[in-house]
């Protein structure tokens, strides 16, 4: 069905755009104050100044101390902080009480500190991925020093009560950490009211830019630094900072009550496109919470029997852009821990999308978005073939007529899976640039390892112009597990013919 295509942005879980006032920021202290804030002169006293406004300008927004908020590279490295953390544990509060649908910058650091001898005990989530005060403190042992709890799912939009939470470790004489970044420009963060001890927040999440985090410190918790070297940001962090991107997240965050005042608006966009997705499907189950017990702007959605990864390609195709429930391209095929952990299936993990609403979202994008899914879900839309892995043919590797496309993420020389022999290797994050090398005359096959990227590129490949294509469902691990004999003969012999693999590229496109 043809339509004209709009492009509706709706992974903003991900990341964000970054609005002007942030952008004018960043460009701005690029070309006037580039001095060095730690620096004696004149014009770094200028610096140290943008830098300690930028302090109290995201103090203000999540209602803390300015000298309690330190600046990182990101929250990744803020949650990583924990490592620094938790050696202060008392040598019989040696167990730390978590949330088993954390982030993975949160999850890992927490299996690095098992790894280090601290013992970790795991929250019970409900079907919505829920988990009350209650239930932490139900759950709670005698050897807890440290609990951690989000304030907000990164993929179901699932609120957490971190002030209840918090109140509970305290009264048990433990620490609790949280990681806000979901929370900020969403819901009221207020972080002397909450009585966390430590916090991390991320700038692009609320429309500023990549590279910049902070985390909170609690006045009194105990804190050591994780990143040595220098005496910046008051000798907790050292690192000269980024202050045109600081400057950028304090320009963000000066945003933040204009994003909390459209809240109500998101949420009744976010609770229609719900109710429309399921009068379309009926089937379909969305796994996020509702009402107030969710973010404003997230839905998470499962289509049983559809593969999120065609349902992305199809919707890219239409200029929505939405996420996967489960794992991309990993050389693995692991289902999101969130939704497992939640009590999904392998299966129905990876028949799940996750929908994130920026606060401009309107109501001609809702239509539109409605409108798309309704083409795609009622097969009314433009479509590309799907080739089961079990109807793969020799014949089909040396068929003159056709071209097989062999998608990889990384540069590596030697993967784990094999390729389709007769393909040709193309970087995944930068087809777009070899596209005079893909022929338009032949039947284009698109493979990637384990199903994620094929769709993508495929229906990428529709809109640029290629009408004879199809792509390998499941990837060539499906292929592998459904067809043993043929993978062991085929699979790898003569290489591909391309390669592009050892050329770095890391250019994103299309």
């Amino acid at each position: 069905m043809l339509r004209f295509r709009r492009t509706v942005y709706c992974d903003n879980n991900a990341t964000t755009r970054v609005s002007k006032k942030a952008q004018k920021a960043v460009a701005g202290l690029l070309g006037r104050c580039y001095a060095n804030p730690s620096s004696p002169y004149r014009m770094a006293h200028e610096a140290a100044g943008i830098l300690a406004d930028a302090r109290v300008c995201l103090a203000k927004a999540v209602n803390a101390p300015p000298e309690t908020l330190i600046f990182t590279s990101c929250a990744t490295e803020s949650n990583n902080s924990l490592r620094a953390i938790a050696p202060f544990l008392p040598p019989d509060k040696r167990a730390i009480l978590y949330n088993p649908l954390e982030h993975p910058a949160m999850l890992e650091t927490l299996f690095h500190l098992e790894r280090q001898g601290f013992s970790l005990i795991a929250l019970k989530p409900d079907r919505q991925g829920r988990i009350s005060p209650e239930e932490m403190a139900c759950a709670w042992r005698e050897d807890v020093g440290l609990a951690v709890c989000m304030a907000a799912n990164n993929e179901t939009g699932t609120l957490y009560d971190a002030k209840a939470m918090a109140a509970v470790a305290h009264a048990r004489g433990a620490l609790f950490f949280s990681d806000m970044v979901q929370a900020l420009g969403k819901i009221p963060v207020d972080l002397l009211g909450s009585g966390v001890d430590y916090a991390s927040f991320s700038a692009h999440k609320i429309h500023g830019p990549k590279g910049v985090g902070a985390l909170y410190v609690r006045e009194g918790a105990p804190f050591a630094p994780f990143m040595l070297g220098g005496h910046q940001e008051e000798g907790r962090r050292a690192g000269t900072e980024g202050l045109h991107n600081i400057a950028g997240f304090a320009a963000a965050a000066e945003d933040v009550p204009l994003l909390l005042a459209g809240a109500g608006g998101l949420c009744r966009r976010r609770d229609a496109l719900a109710a429309a997705l399921r009068e379309l499907t009926p089937d379909c189950v969305v796994n996020s919470p509702s009402g107030t017990e969710c973010q404003p702007g997230t839905i998470s959605v499962t289509f049983p029997g559809r593969a999120n990864a065609v349902l992305m390609g199809q919707l890219d195709y239409y200029g929505i852009s939405v996420a996967a429930g489960s794992a991309c391209n990993t050389g693995e095929d692991a289902p999101s821990h969130v939704l497992t952990g939640m009590g999904l299936s392998p299966e129905e993990a990876r028949s799940t999308l996750r929908i994130s609403l920026a606060h401009d979202f309107s109501d001609k994008d809702l239509r539109y978005v409605v409108a798309i899914f309704d083409d795609v879900l009622s097969g009314k839309g433009d479509t590309v073939t799907a080739v089961q892995p079990s109807r793969l043919t020799p014949e089909m590797f040396f068929a003159p007529d056709v071209f097989i496309i062999d998608l990889r993420r990384t540069p590596k020389t030697d993967y784990t899976l094999k390729p389709l022999p007769n393909s040709r290797r193309f970087p995944f994050f930068s087809i777009g640039k070899h596209l005079d090398e893909i022929p338009k005359d032949k039947h284009i096959f698109v493979t990637c390892e384990v199903g994620y990227d094929a769709p993508i590129i495929a229906y990428y490949l529709r809109r640029k112009g290629y009408r004879r294509l199809s792509f390998l469902m499941w990837g060539i691990l499906g292929w592998k597990l459904t067809r043993p004999e043929l993978y062991a003969r085929f699979a790898g012999n003569g290489e591909t013919q391309d390669d592009r693999q050892n050329s770095g590229e890391e250019h994103k496109d299309g």
